[in-house]
């Protein structure tokens, strides 16, 4: 009853001073906003690579001569040196490594045009060269059609398989399968029509072209890195298929004993951890920035409850006088320190979801509710309450009961 009458209190106290409990709030919803903002963006990205790298496929990882994420032009110049990963090494590893069900060969040109007899795309299509088991490790379906096969390979045939974004720009009223297609001036029959795979990260996964990598060494020359994903043939022998192709690449590409690999291999976990290292710094610096922002509303919360305790100063001594302990004092000021905090947190919590989940919008991705950081986000301001409410409610607890009552 005590704690129900000091909460009703404390609201109506917050009602009686509409304009200055609302720049109080302020403070702490700000604060709070900025950390569920950034937590909550972070967590849809993450969720978004998490179920984008589906595409690796299950116990798949991928061999190249960069790493997947780079912190600036040093670390650009520092891998550029390596040597390219060629054609003749990926086939190495496709022959000789006994723990891969499947070894894919790939090369990508990016920002392409591709035509049809009566329409072209943008300057915005991927152009991707693989094997046949390509297709299988980049586990990308077929809808219609075929797929690419090991003559297409041998013969540098030119034929292709499109992405739906592709097929809708080129054939809209139309049956793509067996009609040609321009790239580079270069005619391709389509062979194949590659299932919807949607958007990641705001980029279309549809828009793409796949040619056999024979073909296009034809159009965009051999000279140039490769990607290798290689399937493991079951999760048990993953690390052994990755050390087997570690130790392939090594011979192939003469690394000496005990000097650092000179190409990258990464998973979906390995991405992910990437990812989250690369954003500690931003959840880190943006945590330092909200305490400050709670530690400059804590002060004003203080501010204000002593503010409060000065305006209320007879009202305390009539509730002294009429039996009022000093801890019925203090619950009453630090409910209505918590209470204040508690209404900004929401706030803020509200507002912060609704900006991080902006983002997944953008992204065309389902949003989400970071139940576990609004848990914190409520007790870090229930904290803040209590800090900087504690004083106020002990100034007031401890005014004498006779000087209150003659205060005007």
């Amino acid at each position: 009853m005590q704690i129900k009458e000091s909460i009703g209190m404390a609201l109506a106290a917050i009602r009686a001073n509409k304009l200055r409990s609302i720049l109080t709030l302020l403070g702490i919803a700000i604060g709070v906003f900025s950390i569920i903002a950034v937590m909550t963006s972070m967590r849809v990205m993450q969720n978004s690579i998490e179920s984008g790298l589906t595409v690796l496929g299950a116990h798949t990882f991928q061999v190249q001569k960069f790493p997947v994420m780079q912190m600036g032009p040093t670390d650009w110049r520092k891998y550029r040196q390596r040597r390219d990963i060629d054609y003749q090494q990926a086939l190495l590893v496709q022959d000789r490594s006994k723990l891969a069900r499947a070894v894919g060969i790939e090369a990508w040109r990016g920002g392409r045009i591709v035509s049809s007899a009566h329409a072209q795309t943008n300057p915005n299509v991927a152009i991707t060269g693989q094997n046949p088991e390509g297709l299988f490790t980049n586990n990308w379906n077929v809808a219609e059609g075929r797929g690419l096969i090991e003559q297409d390979i041998e013969f540098a045939i030119n034929v292709a398989v499109i992405g739906k974004n592709v097929a809708d720009r080129l054939f809209p009223y139309s049956y793509p399968i067996g009609k040609e297609i321009r790239i580079e001036g270069e005619r391709f029959v389509i062979v194949g029509l590659f299932e919807e795979r949607g958007s990641f990260l705001g980029g279309n996964q549809d828009n793409f072209v796949a040619i056999p990598i024979t073909s296009f060494f034809k159009l965009y020359g051999k000279e140039r890195t490769l990607g290798v994903m290689v399937q493991a043939r079951s999760a048990d022998v993953y690390y052994e298929a990755i050390e087997e192709v570690r130790g392939i690449l090594r011979v192939a590409r003469h690394v000496p004993p005990g000097a650092p690999d000179d190409f990258e291999i990464f998973s979906n976990d390995t991405l992910i951890e990437e990812f989250n290292r690369l954003t500690f710094l931003i959840r880190a610096g943006i945590g330092f920035i909200s305490f400050i922002a709670l530690f400059a509303a804590g002060i004003g919360i203080m501010n204000i409850m002593l503010v409060s305790v000065t305006e209320r100063t007879r009202e305390i001594g009539i509730r002294k006088a009429v039996g009022a302990r000093k801890n019925n004092i203090m619950s009453q000021f630090v409910l209505e320190a918590i209470v204040l905090c508690q209404i900004g947190g929401i706030a803020g919590i509200a507002l912060g979801v609704i900006g991080g989940n902006a983002l997944a919008i953008w992204l065309s991705i389902p949003p989400i509710f970071p139940y576990d950081w609004a848990a914190v986000g409520l007790i870090i301001c229930s904290v803040v309450g209590i800090v900087f409410g504690v004083y106020p409610a002990w100034k007031a607890a401890n005014l004498d009961p006779i000087d209150a009552l003659r205060y005007e």
